[in-house]
């Protein structure tokens, strides 16, 4: 091996890890144990088998790119939110951008009454599956009645022969206030940590990731009392400004999606893999181009009129270094 291959070979690889609220992934079939008559052809929404498929193609598009600048492959693993069932999975890895990369899936139905799920994708070739589990909330309305939400998802797996453990979450949603629905978040978080500490008593030198839609900043309690928790870091903390975030509301910014981590990923390992960066994946063709919204997350509806868009959210992403 001559010297500009040994430089080469001595070159760290990057692997992209995302998190991706797909906004309302529903095939158009009617589910009577769920919700979903708002996503019907027969709806007012009027949710076809095109405007479906045309979803997924821009979706899986949006997939493949993110972090391909620096690792120039796709993701290595992808959390999601909001989708409907295994089938809408299995269309979106089937779709043009992500059909020939490898793609395999995790995913359990939820007890979510609108009946979304979190879920996890990830390439085949990086990322094998040792063990999966959901673990529920036990959530209660003001009335006492059990308030069925997403469960988090933990996917226990070796990327790249690196054992690493990912919890996907998507939390309650601030529908009924911030401050009404704050306890449900906290609830959430108290789950998590209750998770990364099994985790951790097994193996105490664990590698974990912990990424979702929070529905809350993270300067929001329910996101502190997890980092302090475990001693977490998360990078997401200096990516949320007035003009950037991840969903925005009434022309104000959130940073709701976020990616956290233990702390050792910053330890360097010549088998393992270290932290490199993070960032909001808010590329120019994701943007809404014209008019009072204009910058922000171009989204498939505007409440219930078709806009051909992508999600209501930007992905998020670390990428890992391994040499």
């Amino acid at each position: 091996m001559n010297d500009s291959e040994l430089q080469k070979e001595k070159q760290p690889k990057y692997h992209t890890i995302a998190f991706y609220n797909l906004e309302n992934l529903f095939d158009t079939f009617d589910d009577k144990r769920t919700y979903d008559n708002d996503f019907l052809p027969s709806s007012e929404r009027r949710w076809t088998e095109r405007r479906y498929r045309k979803k997924l193609k821009k979706l899986g598009r949006v997939i493949s790119q993110i972090g391909y600048k620096t690792s120039g492959i796709p993701p290595a693993i992808i959390g999601l939110a909001e989708v409907e069932n295994r089938l809408v999975i299995d269309d979106l890895i089937s779709s043009k951008s992500l059909k020939n990369k490898s793609f395999d899936l995790v995913h359990f139905d939820s007890p979510d009454e609108r009946g979304i799920d979190v879920a996890l994708i990830y390439n085949t070739e990086l990322f094998i599956v040792e063990r999966t589990e959901v673990f529920s909330l036990a959530l209660f309305d003001e009335f006492g009645e059990r308030d069925y939400t997403r469960d988090i998802l933990l996917v226990e797996g070796y990327l790249n022969n690196e054992k690493i453990y990912v919890l996907v979450n998507h939390w309650p949603s601030r529908r009924e206030g911030v401050e009404i629905s704050e306890q449900k978040r906290l609830i959430a978080s108290d789950k998590a940590i209750e998770i990364i500490t099994a985790i951790k008593t097994e193996n105490e030198t664990a590698k974990i990731i912990i990424m979702g839609d929070f529905n809350d900043n993270p300067q929001n309690k329910s996101i502190k009392q997890l980092v302090s928790s475990h001693d977490l870091y998360n990078p997401m903390e200096s990516l949320l400004s007035y003009t950037r975030g991840s969903q925005s509301y009434r022309l104000e910014w959130n940073l709701f999606d976020q990616i956290l981590f233990s702390t050792n990923f910053f330890e360097y390992n010549p088998n393992g893999h270290s932290f490199s960066k993070a960032d909001i994946f808010d590329k120019a063709f994701l943007k809404q181009y014209k008019g009072k919204y204009k910058g922000s997350p171009f989204r498939t509806y505007v409440g219930r009129k078709y806009k051909g868009g992508f999600s209501d959210h930007y992905p998020v992403y670390i990428h890992l270094k391994k040499l």
